[in-house]
């Protein structure tokens, strides 16, 4: 059970890693005459136009990366408690606490999901 939890630590820092700004600053470019900015970040994005997001898209945009987490956590739940199960050799008390798991999982899984739609339908309603 500690290799499973230490393999579920291990992908936890490695998304959370993915997630963390690189930090790299750089200076705007001159965007060329007849593009839709004058400056930008980068040369490619000279005709790339600003859209005005609001405070409901962002909080939108982090609540469903949230949710989406919570779902691949729910999926590796129901996964390791498939192992565990297919490990326990018939032993009653191991094939038990795997079946748990996936029920778990499976739970977890679904509560996932009705998050995903009731913020996405909350927000929607209040953002209008």
């Amino acid at each position: 059970m500690k290799k499973i939890r230490n393999a579920v630590a291990a992908i936890a820092v490695m998304l959370a890693t993915l997630a963390m700004p690189t930090g790299a600053v750089s200076a705007a470019v001159a965007c060329p005459s007849g593009s839709v900015r004058t400056s930008a970040p980068t040369a490619v994005e000279c005709n790339v136009e600003e859209t005005d997001r609001d405070v409901w898209d962002i909080s939108q945009t982090i609540i469903n990366v949230i949710i989406a987490v919570l779902g691949i956590v729910a999926v590796i739940v129901i996964v390791l408690g498939g192992v565990n199960f297919v490990m326990s050799q018939g032993d009653p008390a191991k094939t038990k606490k795997a079946k748990d798991t996936i029920l778990y999982g499976i739970i977890g899984l679904v509560v996932a999901l009705l998050a995903y739609a009731i913020v996405n339908f909350v927000l929607a309603s209040l953002g209008d």
